[in-house]
């Protein structure tokens, strides 16, 4: 039974699997230990430090990993050499890599007092935390479009495991410093990339040139797309800190409470590479009932997921937020609601964006996000309590994305569309790495 279960998903799927399972896990030790360590502001600033670094970092490398990969799948089938695209990458990654720590930079100041309780060495730590993110998206890009999949899951399974065994070590030791639990977000994908370095570089150099339309191209839409998706899943801990600085535990039990609503969000990105696969097929061969059961099958999946996790969440909640994280008694059950309806819709949106991507709509899906945010900032302003406004932003703004996609999908295409070759990736919706 487990053997024909294997042979239907995509190759590479249980090694990546098992090394994003490894990661999640690492997400959900880190900020607990560091929740039953540091104090309410302390926590609250690394919070914040940490939706900046996965809302920001994620939007904006993961795109290059994902067009990494598929150019080198690509040219693997021809049998040319990837390095021109590793150097492509490399030199697209870098150049957004500085473009935000120069803004950092700029604005370190400002970061400081408005983000972090005016501890201007939590900026460099966030520095550090995007250049992490920079070098593992981009060797993982390569990895993955080399179909290197036990390398790829073995660079994940090491991240994961440095960042439990380093705030293990620093919360046997007792250590209060917010610094220090930000700084594992550097060190442990850095000696991750370093320990799976080897087929990267035996990947460099050779091969015909890569014109830089061929990246280019599809990049911009994907990182507009990826970058407001993370926005609407994460800002809301940002928010928090923006509305009402003076409110250290509300920011710090809304990271606790997101991590806890968002565990659906990890079956999806496993089921995720094998969706789009599915869907673009389905749409290459304009198979229109194919195309509409396969949704609709993914569809109902999430569905039941996020619903089972909304009714856990909004029951057990407000008391596994204090028992795992420490997290302050400010959020109750109408809280946690309102987070749980919010992540049934941003699942559906995930679900929704594989059937664009699929149709080659990648302006419709960032049309989408673009919706998205305007109303997820239009809600923000409501006369509400703090909480309340940014779960109604995260829940309103998750809805308007669907609605959009909904009715972008419903305009049948005429021509089919080429499919699309999709390495595995782990790709997690929702910052949680």
């Amino acid at each position: 039974m487990i053997g024909r279960l294997l042979r239907l998903v995509p190759p590479g799927t249980v090694p990546v699997g098992a090394g994003l399972a490894i990661v999640g896990l690492a997400s959900y030790v880190h900020l607990a230990v560091a929740g039953h360590n540091l104090t309410a502001g302390d926590y609250s600033s690394l919070s914040v430090l940490w939706s900046f670094v996965f809302t920001v970092g994620l939007g904006v490398f993961l795109p290059v990993e994902q067009e990494v990969a598929r150019l080198v799948a690509a040219r693997r089938t021809r049998g040319s050499p990837p390095g021109p695209v590793l150097a492509k990458g490399v030199t697209v990654a870098a150049v957004m890599l500085g473009l935000l720590v120069l803004a950092c930079v700029a604005a370190t100041d400002l970061l400081a007092d408005r983000l972090f309780a005016g501890d201007t060495g939590l900026v460099w730590a966030l520095c550090g935390a995007l250049a992490a993110l920079a070098v593992a998206h981009t060797t993982r890009g390569v990895l993955s479009g080399l179909r290197q999949f036990g390398w790829y899951g073995t660079q994940l399974g090491i991240d994961g495991g440095l960042r439990i065994g380093l705030v293990a070590l620093l919360g046997l030791a007792g250590v209060d410093s917010p610094m220090a639990y930000a700084l594992v977000l550097v060190v442990a994908p850095l000696l991750g990339v370093a320990s799976t370095v080897a087929p990267v570089i035996r990947a460099a150099g050779g091969g015909a040139a890569l014109p830089w339309p061929a990246l280019l191209r599809g990049l911009a839409l994907l990182t507009v797309s990826s970058l407001l998706a993370q926005v609407v899943v994460n800002v809301g801990v940002i928010n928090v800190r923006l509305l009402a600085p003076a409110d250290v535990a509300t920011a710090g039990a809304l990271l606790s409470a997101l991590v806890l609503v968002r565990i659906p969000l990890f079956v999806f990105g496993s089921m995720q590479a094998a969706l789009l696969p599915g869907l673009s097929t389905a749409a290459a061969t304009g198979d229109r009932a194919a195309f509409g059961t396969l949704l609709r099958r993914a569809l109902a999946v999430v569905t039941a997921l996020g619903v089972a996790g909304g009714v856990l969440g909004t029951l057990l909640g407000p008391w596994l937020v204090q028992v795992l994280f420490d997290a302050p008694d400010v959020l109750g059950h109408g809280d946690f609601a309102w987070l749980g309806l919010a992540t049934l819709a941003y699942l559906w949106a995930m679900v929704l964006g594989q059937a664009l991507l699929a149709r080659d709509q990648h302006h419709a899906q960032a049309v989408a996000w673009i919706a998205g945010v305007a109303a997820l900032a239009v809600a923000t302003l409501a006369p509400l309590t703090v909480a309340l406004r940014v779960e109604l932003g995260y829940t309103v703004g998750s809805l308007v994305v669907v609605a959009v996609m909904v009715t972008r999908l419903r305009r049948r295409t005429s021509t089919p569309t080429p499919p699309v070759a999709v390495p595995v990736s782990a790709s997690t919706p929702g910052g949680i790495r």
